[in-house]
């Protein structure tokens, strides 16, 4: 089973989904790390050119398709992950991680590591609260 977390660094879970330029992703057997890897992500930086859409009042961050498109091309790199650990993301790019199968938990725990056994363990908490 694989797990990834998005990272800025390869060590912590970034706050922001779409600015963080890695997916550590680690491959977990019998309950332990067995491997680690850090693969490139698509984020902000990649889609700049790009027409950024106008948000629509009430609406949740990243809800329109042009968005939705984006979150998909960004989860390619993970196609093979069951779960992605960040520490905050818009309410798109959290629909979109789920549409592809990938199941996006929002964390406080900055240690990929910690969060990682926490999540094994069934311990760690999806802070839904901290979408935007």
């Amino acid at each position: 089973m694989k797990v990834a977390a998005i990272t800025d660094d390869g060590q912590t879970i970034s706050q922001h989904f779409g600015r963080a330029p890695y997916y550590l992703v680690v491959t977990l057997e019998n309950g332990k790390i067995i491997s680690r890897e850090l693969r490139e992500k698509l984020g902000h930086t990649q889609f700049a050119e790009q027409p950024h859409p106008v948000e629509i009042p009430g609406q949740p961050h990243g809800m329109d398709a042009a968005s939705h498109d984006k979150h998909l091309r960004m989860a390619d790199a993970i196609a093979d992950c069951e779960v992605l650990l960040c520490r905050g993301m818009g309410m798109g790019a959290y629909e979109s991680m789920k549409a592809r199968n990938i199941r996006p938990i929002v964390t406080d725990i900055a240690d990929i590591d910690e969060a990682v056994i926490a999540w094994l363990d069934g311990k760690i908490i999806d802070l839904v609260d901290k979408l935007h």
